[in-house]
């Protein structure tokens, strides 16, 4: 798949040029570019139809897919290999970054204003969306238990266990794993921040509470790492002489990173959660008054026709 070996010994030490070098990974590229696409073909289908698509969810989701191409595309992706601190940015920006930025540019939305209707009894592309977005296997994986437990299993159950060195020994191991952070991220952040339909959502309040949840978690496993006296994982226990990097001061601050991840982003979507809180309630607020107006108005007629028919009594 990728065009250079990971043997990682000839790698010169590691400094933020070399991570941002171009490093093509063939999968994440061509994802990249095709995800980026269909999402330009779904914005042009609309603004052809004179349908208006807001200019902040497009530079939302492409900032969220090239965040994922700034991370495997690069030479952090070779870095990623040897380093623990290098391979916890990829791990945190795609887990945690690259899903808050694609799910608020809500792609599932687009694609079901862009894509035509089935004509009547008829089950098109778009038919079949909409019946994946409703049903209960969307409806499970989207339930906090399971999305909390999974973004904690994630951590744990990869790093703390013989799983972690075995997917890093192939590239397509590692490619899996990469694979599997974004969907984690995505399959955690869409209940609770994202703009898209699906299953039924929970409460603002219990939203905040979900996010908040496994941030103990995340916060513990970044201190575990960063007070760790042997290296946790075999595959970063022993990095290339030519890195002159120790260690357990590449894995402390691998821990530092994952625990600073676990913070940034979500104060993020804390800050995302009240300003649509804000605005779904002042959209209620407004439809309530629009309500009273009307009734408020139909009122007013009824007691006018009531004083009316008074008059032509007495008259």
């Amino acid at each position: 798949m990728g065009h250079h070996d990971h043997g990682g010994t000839d790698l010169p030490p590691f400094t933020l040029a070399r991570a941002l070098e171009y490093s093509p990974d063939a999968v994440f590229l061509s994802g990249s570019l095709l995800v980026l696409a269909l999402y330009a073909w779904g914005v042009v289908r609309l603004r052809r139809r004179g349908d208006a698509w807001g200019a902040g969810r497009t530079v939302s989701f492409t900032l969220g897919v090239l965040s994922i191409a700034a991370v495997t595309c690069t030479g952090l992706n070779d870095y990623g290999m040897v380093l623990f601190s290098a391979h916890m940015t990829q791990h945190m920006v795609i887990s945690m970054v690259s899903p808050i930025l694609i799910l608020l540019g809500a792609p599932a939305t687009l694609l079901l204003r862009a894509l035509p209707t089935a004509g009547r009894g008829r089950r098109g592309p778009r038919e079949i969306v909409v019946a994946v977005l409703h049903s209960r296997y969307t409806r499970v994986i989207t339930s906090p238990l399971f999305t909390i437990t999974l973004f904690v299993a994630s951590l744990y159950g990869l790093y703390f266990t013989p799983l972690f060195d075995f997917l890093m020994g192939s590239r397509a191991g590692h490619l899996a794993m990469m694979l599997h952070f974004l969907a984690v991220g995505l399959v955690f952040f869409w209940p609770i921040m994202g703009v898209d339909p699906g299953p039924h959502r929970a409460g603002y309040l219990m939203r905040m509470l979900e996010l908040f949840a496994t941030m103990p978690f995340h916060a513990f496993f970044g201190i575990a790492l960063m007070m760790g006296s042997e290296p946790l994982v075999d595959t970063f226990a022993d990095p290339p002489a030519s890195l002159s990097v120790d260690a357990l001061s590449d894995q402390s601050a691998a821990g530092g990173m994952a625990w600073a991840f676990s913070e940034i982003p979500t104060v993020v979507v804390l800050i995302a959660l009240v300003i649509q809180w804000y605005v779904s309630e002042q959209r209620t607020a407004r439809r309530l008054d629009r309500v009273a107006d009307r009734d408020g108005d139909r009122d007013l007629v009824a007691y006018n026709a009531y004083l009316a028919s008074l008059q032509s009594r007495r008259g």
